[in-house]
């Protein structure tokens, strides 16, 4: 309206169906850019399609220096979850994993963090406690993101079980700091990961092969290790360092 050039940041695994529910306001808001600036091949294929004009990717980046690489050599049925209580998120799904692996590993441990958003937090005690296996969940609430770096060296799985995302910052970070991912395999994410290369990926809402994954690494360490290793390389490649350059080319 004032024609001052601006440049969106485009968020959300959801925002293809707000574009679809609310065309007028997203051509206002999108047609009249100077660039729109995608985090992942994800958003921009969706936005393109759509024939939105001046797209250009620019990956979400990390302070790699922060994320200690922690090596493991075995792995055992410890899953860590980090993302909000929300709907969204498919929080429940994680305690569907955990109650599936117990048949088989009895030491199984679930540990999720980050805030409640919805009340899908309690959902997911009150699941826990429906299954008898609430001994084996911890609940931290939101933390520090140096605290959860710190908490993550107690585990040895990471799962994302969400319903939509983009590109979710929480998978770098697990990858960076050397936690083999399982997620589901929804919005942004297969253009972040590599299935059976970096990370796996599973159907969204499919605690089955989730739990299927999880027997796979713990068995398999050796192929875990390389994998581990590769999803450290590419997080790396989302280092400040690396993403700034891209950024200073649009900015002057």
């Amino acid at each position: 309206v004032v024609k001052k050039k601006y440049i969106p940041i485009l968020h959300g695994g959801n925002l293809p169906t707000r574009l679809d529910r609310c065309p007028k306001m997203s051509s206002f808001i999108f047609k009249h850019s100077y660039l729109n600036v995608a985090p992942s091949g994800y958003l921009h294929h969706e936005f393109e399609k759509r024939g939105y004009p001046r797209l250009v990717t620019i990956p979400n980046n990390i302070d790699i220096s922060i994320y200690r690489y922690k090596e493991r050599k075995n792995f055992s049925p410890k899953l860590l979850w980090v993302r909000s209580f929300a709907e969204t998120y498919n929080c429940t799904m994680a305690v569907e994993v955990l109650n599936r692996l117990l048949h088989k590993y009895p030491n199984a441990e679930l540990c999720m963090v980050g805030p409640d958003k919805d009340g899908s937090m309690q959902k997911t005690i009150d699941l826990a406690e429906q299954y008898g296996i609430k001994d084996h969940l911890k609940i931290t609430g939101q933390m520090l993101k140096a605290k959860w770096h710190k908490l993550s060296e107690q585990y040895d799985i990471f799962i994302s079980t969400t319903n939509f995302d983009n590109t979710p910052v929480s998978v770098i970070e697990a990858m960076a700091l050397g936690l083999p991912v399982i997620s589901t395999n929804v919005g942004g994410v297969p253009y972040l990961v590599n299935d059976g290369e970096d990370a796996f990926l599973v159907p969204k809402s499919d605690a089955v092969q989730m739990a299927e994954k999880v027997d796979y690494i713990i068995n398999n360490p050796i192929a875990t290790q390389s994998m581990c290793q590769k999803a450290r390389t590419k997080a790396e490649s989302f280092g400040w360092n690396k993403i700034k350059s891209q950024w200073q080319a649009i900015l002057k």
